[in-house]
């Protein structure tokens, strides 16, 4: 269960974090602890502890005699989960889906290819499971229920893999997919040859076939970029 404290300087950072990768705190940009903790009318404490969390993401920076700064772009942590689903909240959005994708068509073949190698019985019957998930939610408009499997199909294949670090990935590859949900960034419906895809995919890692499971995982991947292209198009 969350403490107050908790609860409060999590609050502060669902309304600063946004902002400063929106660009509203430009790089350089000093915040004072003192003034923002009237702002969001919290304590001192509160704040510092918000500054800490954002610190940790290397998107600020404290410096004696100065105070907290913002940090340029590329010295953020990009792949921390929270820092991806502010930026996807932003104008921004369409850019950093692409990159997203563009780190899953490099990493998720590669990942699924060696899942058919070393994934578990176990793990055969999970990924096989969520793949028949989203056949059942792919059609209707259940993106929602459609989501929870989807992001737990991609989690499998990257634990499967076991390689421990595209296993980490797990949290970037679900930020991606929730955020071409909740930013509709999808058809109302999955594309059905996708959905194929992903049931293809479980066999083949099932199966044992590496080859096949990474060209496939290829085809979905970059199938979601050509969705990108139609969806949410760069400036």
């Amino acid at each position: 269960m969350s403490t107050p404290g908790r609860g409060l300087h999590g609050h502060v950072l669902e309304r600063l974090g946004p902002s400063i990768t929106a660009g509203e705190y430009p790089p350089g940009s000093v915040l004072r602890t003192d003034e923002l903790a009237q702002r969001f009318e919290v304590s001192r404490s509160v704040m510092r502890e918000a500054v800490r969390v954002l610190e940790s993401m290397h998107l600020v920076e404290s410096r004696r005699r100065v105070g907290v700064t913002v940090r340029p772009a590329n010295e953020w942590n990009v792949y921390d989960p929270q820092v991806i689903r502010w930026r996807l909240a932003g104008a921004d959005r369409s850019r950093q889906l692409r990159s997203l994708t563009v780190l899953r068509c490099a990493v998720e073949p590669v990942a699924a290819g060696l899942a058919a190698k070393h994934a578990t019985a176990e793990q055969c019957a999970e990924l096989t499971e969520c793949a028949l998930g989203m056949v059942a939610h792919s059609r209707g408009h259940k993106l929602e229920g459609y989501l929870v499997h989807d992001i737990a199909f991609h989690r499998i294949v990257l634990n499967a893999s076991g390689n421990e670090m595209f296993a980490r990935l797990g949290d970037v590859v679900a930020e991606v997919l929730a955020g071409r949900t909740h930013h509709q960034v999808m058809f109302e419906d999955p594309d059905p040859a996708a959905v194929t895809l992903h049931v293809q995919v479980a066999e083949a890692v099932r199966a044992g076939d590496a080859v096949r499971a990474e060209a496939l995982t290829r085809e979905v991947v970059l199938g979601a970029l050509q969705e990108l292209d139609i969806l949410s198009p760069e400036g």
